[in-house]
């Protein structure tokens, strides 16, 4: 049995025409018009409504143990809440302890990640350097089908790197043809400004937003992007926030550099005001790097208009605030640093980017799936909707409106932090792996139906 989508104006980064796309088994096998139904297809009615390519959210963290806990979405609920939103791929990331042998972990990455209802694929984050080091990376992209290589420049003495180690990551991921990945802040200062703030008493989720200026993540990025220049090896500036990271990242393009940019609709949404909620509220949005003053967020938007930034995704690690948040109730420190987004990424892209003119359905559908796609080596199995492709496709209903609330989202956690914000547009359908997995607000997911995605440089 096949799913016809009919009738439906469909979209890509460069097509958009009225049209039907026919799915056989998991793969997309016919576009055009006028296609037929066979006996026992499933068809969708997709007039008045957009067809898009699956989402690829290339930034999550299902199920990983982060300061003394763990996200609170596992491989299933995550993946789940993705679909509903009209999000069908996932990248998460292998995060070893460091000194733990990367090969182990990622064992244990494809233990949890059976859970996924959707296909995912794994950056390796490489959180130390060691004599093993190297044929590990080697083994990951000529053997796992893993081609990215995660680097923190933060969290110094857990699964941060320091500059000689994140020298050697590149110079290394450069005779592979990997890419390399960067959580750009300046660690040392980051800790100095956490101690100081905390010795004067303060203590609130506020002072994690200003023990991590932009600033600190504005050096950080040039520094890695000099060591990228120095190397020859590109890299990829994750959770973009701020202003002094664009300006760096113009800066090095302008004089050579390979660098691509991601950010993330928290931080083009919201300012640091949200830290000034009473009750401890404003650990919800306590993140690294974290929310920005006023100001950022219209220079991230012109980024992504411009072309500096390449892709929106969520960093998705969410964290209940009772029973893990507020561990830190007396010390910032100590809060586990994430939210929830995976569910409500294209609706907030698509109400506050289209519909208010920032971006268009096609700019939409590159940032939420194609360059993403085409940047890790994806494309066009993922991110196109043509023959051949994977049967990865969202039905887009222009005239649904929805407000965004924990009381109905999918994540597994308690909080939202877009608790409110109206959207217009949502998923009518959501098409993954050739099934209707979610149809008018009813979600059919499978547990484990999700496959690894394997990638190859090149």
């Amino acid at each position: 049995m096949g799913v016809l989508i009919k009738n439906g104006r469909i979209i890509t980064a460069i097509d958009d025409f009225v049209g039907d796309v026919y799915c056989d088994g998991t793969t997309i096998a016919a576009v055009g018009q006028d296609i037929d139904a066979n006996s026992g297809d499933e068809v969708i009615d997709a007039s008045g409504q957009l067809v898009f390519p699956g989402g690829l959210d290339p930034h999550v963290h299902m199920e990983l143990p982060f300061m003394g806990t763990v996200s609170a979405d596992d491989f299933e609920t995550g993946t789940a809440a993705g679909v509903a939103g009209g999000t069908t791929s996932i990248i998460d990331f292998v995060i070893p302890a460091r000194n733990e042998d990367l090969m182990e972990a990622l064992a244990a990455w494809h233990d949890k990640a059976g859970k996924a209802v959707s296909d995912y694929a794994f950056h390796m984050a490489v959180t130390w350097w060691g004599d093993k080091t190297k044929e590990w990376m080697r083994r990951c992209v000529e053997e796992e089908g893993i081609t990215s290589f995660k680097t923190f420049m933060a969290y110094r003495g857990a699964i941060g790197v320091d500059d000689p180690e994140l020298i050697e990551v590149m110079a290394h991921a450069k005779t592979l043809g990997g890419l390399v990945t960067v959580h750009a802040e300046h660690g040392d200062m980051v800790v100095e400004l956490q101690n100081k703030l905390f010795g004067e008493g303060k203590t609130g989720p506020k002072y994690h937003a200003l023990s991590r200026p932009p600033a600190v993540e504005g050096e950080a990025t040039a520094r890695s992007l000099m060591m990228s220049k120095m190397t020859g090896q590109p890299v990829y500036i994750v959770h973009v926030t701020c202003k002094e990271s664009i300006d760096a990242m113009i800066r090095a393009r302008m004089d050579g550099v390979n660098v691509y940019g991601e950010t993330c609709t928290q931080y083009l949404l919201l300012d640091d005001s949200v830290y000034d909620k009473p009750d401890f509220e404003g650990a919800a949005y306590v993140m690294s790097p974290p929310i920005r003053p006023k100001g950022h967020q219209e220079v991230l938007w012109n980024a992504l208009k411009l072309g500096a930034l390449h892709t929106v995704a969520t960093d998705h690690c969410p964290f209940n605030q009772h029973g893990q948040k507020d561990r830190g109730k007396d010390d910032f420190r100590v809060i586990p640093n994430g939210a929830a987004g995976i569910e409500n990424r294209m609706a907030l892209l698509y109400t506050y980017g289209v519909l208010e003119g920032r971006l268009d359905l096609h700019e939409f559908v590159d940032l939420t799936s194609t360059r993403a796609a085409k940047i890790f080596g994806m494309y066009p199995k993922k991110g196109a909707i043509r023959v051949g492709a994977d049967a990865d496709i969202v039905v887009w209903d222009p005239a649904a409106s929805g407000v965004i609330s924990a009381n109905t989202h999918h994540h597994n956690c308690d909080r939202s932090i877009f608790e409110g914000f109206e959207t217009k547009g949502a998923a009518s359908h959501v098409v993954v792996a050739g099934r209707v997995q979610y149809a008018d607000g009813d979600l059919k997911v499978e547990r484990g139906a999700g496959e690894f995605v394997r990638r190859t440089v090149g």
